[in-house]
């Protein structure tokens, strides 16, 4: 990602509408897996650690994030009470085969331009019967000046998703789309951008306190939808993965 991004991400995640959203959809996912007692957790791609204290409440945690100033952020954030390596997808993962019970990559593929090679190195990290909690953006149409901050490589779909799964040696367990409720704004936002041939990244930082909390509570309430439904379309998607 761009530098300044990191910095950006650890002054704002604890309290910008989308990743508090996120960590409630999240949520909602991890308590479905029901994880058992005793569970170990990796995250790849920690960044500065916005998601560490959720996933430690399922189970011993573990995180990747090959930034080291993301990782001095997390650590500084965390206390330093999780173990964070150095490592890169896919060519350098610092952990033994067979030592998780779930992988979890939140928006973090779209980083990587070999993302089957990495799915693939992950793999053997899982225990029997573990599993990989992902989600990624959606649709190359909504690419914007956010991706390139980002440096984001893709955004995908459902089709070339499961293309992915597949040429991995994955199985797909789960597939929903997300942040649908909001989608019609992101579709008009990445449009006018586009009309305007904007090169400002829309939404970085925190909207009035009102607004804020508006859209908080709308994509958050996606939670109770995803507990019930598969959703058909949205900004991002996300996907439980096995080992086949």
């Amino acid at each position: 990602m761009d530098p300044s991004a990191y910095t950006q991400m650890a002054d704002t995640e604890s309290r910008h509408w989308w990743f508090v959203a996120r960590r409630e959809i999240l949520r909602g996912e991890l308590e479905r897996l029901a994880l058992g007692p005793g569970s170990r957790l990796l995250e790849v791609g920690s960044g500065t650690g916005g998601n560490l204290e959720l996933l430690s409440h399922y189970g011993k945690l573990s995180a990747m994030e090959m930034d080291a100033s993301a990782r001095a952020l997390a650590n500084g954030k965390t206390g330093g009470r999780f173990d964070i390596r150095f490592g890169h997808c896919p060519d350098n993962i610092p952990f033994e085969s067979g030592e998780f019970d779930l992988i979890c990559m939140f928006d973090v593929l779209e980083h990587i331009d070999e993302d089957v090679e990495t799915l693939q190195a992950l793999t053997p990290l899982l225990a029997e019967g573990g599993r990989m909690l992902v989600t990624v953006p959606a649709y190359a149409w909504l690419w914007g000046a956010h991706d390139e901050f980002l440096h984001h490589k893709r955004r995908y779909n459902r089709r070339n998703f499961e293309a992915l799964v597949a040429a991995a040696g994955l199985r797909l367990e789960r597939f929903s789309y997300f942040n649908t409720l909001l989608f019609p704004l992101a579709a008009a936002v990445r449009i006018k951008e586009r009309l305007l041939h904007s090169e400002h990244a829309a939404g970085q930082g925190l909207p009035a306190p009102w607004l804020n909390e508006v859209l908080q509570r709308t994509f958050a309430s996606e939670r109770w939808l995803l507990g019930r439904t598969t959703l058909p379309y949205g900004v991002s998607l996300l996907a439980v993965l096995g080992a086949r």
